[in-house]
């Protein structure tokens, strides 16, 4: 499958500093940030640098170093927020949306992280 990067998306803007944001974490090939309409009281973005549209994208074209460097990045930044369910945190939800069906807004990969109060259901089931 080829997938077309619109690299005017906001995430990309973000990446090239003509957007601010409030970061989290920037490691080499992740950054981390503070979203703009948080659904709890922890919400942030975890963006690969790369021009990666969704998750099957990047799991299957970037390298070992980028697909490490964001995964550890995930779990650094639930452990700075306290949210380890292992570790006495009360948990997280990560969510990445990908295509129409999935409702994929911005097309660059990102996972939400959200805690900080029960999030109920993933998913209600169909009518």
């Amino acid at each position: 499958m080829t997938y077309t990067y619109d690299d005017q998306n906001i995430f990309a803007k973000i990446l090239r500093g003509e957007i601010p944001n409030e970061t989290v974490l920037e490691t080499d090939h992740s950054l981390v940030f503070k979203d703009i309409t948080p659904l709890a009281p922890h919400h942030v973005l975890v963006i690969p640098k790369g021009k990666y549209v969704c998750y099957d994208h990047f799991a299957l074209t970037a390298s070992e170093a980028e697909i490490v460097d964001y995964t550890r990045t995930i779990g650094k930044v639930c452990k700075m927020l306290n949210l380890q369910p292992g570790e006495g945190g009360n948990g997280y939800r990560l969510l990445s949306n990908a295509g129409e069906d999935g409702v994929q807004e911005v097309p660059h990969l990102h996972v939400h992280i959200i805690a900080g109060r029960d999030l109920g259901r993933i998913v209600n089931p169909a009518d």
